[in-house]
């Protein structure tokens, strides 16, 4: 079987503060908000990246959603191209209101990367390798 797209749906509290965070840490916008949902595009593919309020997707799921903010439900990973990259994401990140879950630093030899969590708790990875 092939797989003919795949995107995360994840769920938020707040669609105005998902938009507002991830419009000002850089991710294009995938068509306009709803009452339900705000979507972004993410790297060189355009990853769809879709957020829903968390009592909208909770029926779809059919079990409890994860509460991201007491553990790690997924971690996406954002490749920068220079450590400089990096740090200017961890400064972007802290910002527009998001987490630092640790600084930019060394992990192992050639890589250099900080994590951070979004106002809801979803985590990201920023490395240069």
């Amino acid at each position: 079987m092939i797989t003919k797209n795949i995107w995360s749906n994840m769920a938020v509290e707040n669609l105005e503060r998902t938009t507002k965070f991830y419009t000002q840490i850089g991710f294009k916008p995938n068509g306009t908000p709803s009452k339900e949902l705000t979507s972004f595009l993410a790297g060189a593919n355009n990853f769809v990246m879709h957020f829903f309020l968390k009592e909208h997707l909770q029926p779809a799921n059919k079990g409890p959603l994860a509460e991201p903010k007491n553990g790690n439900e997924i971690i996406f990973t954002i490749g920068a191209e220079s450590k400089n990259e990096v740090d200017d994401w961890a400064k972007k990140v802290e910002g527009a209101g998001g987490l630092l879950v640790s600084q930019p630093e060394e992990f192992g030899k050639g890589y250099y990367g900080f994590v951070f969590a979004d106002p809801d708790g979803h985590r990201f990875n920023v490395f240069f390798m």
